[in-house]
């Protein structure tokens, strides 16, 4: 594990910390809930947190039973927002404890900027992606030219302090997806940065997330101003 200075410039002390190491999901949970408490109580600090899983199916709050096709991974009932994801190695998930109480209060423009950063850091690797109206994730176009997803989101808010946030696919095994229907979405596939034909490393990825926060922390701030574009 490595723990990263604040971000130069960033309006509030937020820790971020790198796991290089895979955590299990249940344990990131439970680290999770206790940030959140501490956070509301004022005795942490908000927490901006990446990190791998094993592979593991998660189940939001609106999961249908119908859509987990194969469950050959553990399921895990994950109390964010959406239906099944799933999480594994060659997938980098971001976990975002922030206290939305100082943020604006609005959990529509919180979704909207983590969209815009993961938009923004895709661009930094030459991949174009974007929102699609009406469903939930960051989309873009595969090899075979359909619109694809490459990245989820799913955001729990309690007390106003966020858990739970985004992953992206860098290079997992795509075949995994197969034993839910992701996020609910049957028309659609899953793709990865390496089947665009990309090799980005963690530590890369990590980077340029990091060079493009102070544009999502600024997003928030607007946010907090009711500005949310």
């Amino acid at each position: 594990m490595a723990s990263i200075a604040p971000t130069p410039g960033a309006a509030l002390p937020i820790e971020w910390r790198r796991e290089i190491a895979q955590v299990p999901y249940a344990a990131a949970l439970a680290e999770m809930e206790a940030r959140n408490a501490a956070v509301f109580a004022g005795d942490a600090a908000e927490l901006v947190w990446l990190l791998e899983h094993p592979p593991v199916y998660t189940a939001g709050t609106s999961a249908d039973p119908a859509e987990l096709v194969d469950p050959r991974f553990e399921v895990i009932e994950a109390g964010r927002g959406g239906r099944y994801t799933y999480h594994g190695p060659g997938q980098r998930v971001g976990y975002l404890v922030l206290d939305l109480a100082r943020r604006g209060k609005d959990v529509r423009c919180f979704v909207h900027a983590i969209e815009g950063w993961v938009i923004a850091t895709l661009a930094t690797f030459g991949v174009e992606s974007w929102r699609a109206e009406g469903r939930v994730g960051i989309w873009t176009k595969d090899i075979d030219g359909r619109e694809a997803k490459i990245g989820a989101i799913g955001v729990r808010v309690r007390r106003w302090v966020t858990m739970h946030g985004f992953s992206v696919n860098l290079d997992p095994d795509l075949a995994h997806f197969g034993g839910i229907v992701p996020c609910g979405i049957a028309e659609y596939g899953v793709t990865s940065l390496a089947r665009l034909g990309l090799d980005v490393s963690p530590a890369q990825w990590d980077a340029a997330l990091m060079a493009a926060s102070d544009d999502f922390l600024d997003a928030l701030d607007a946010a907090a101003k009711r500005a949310c574009s």
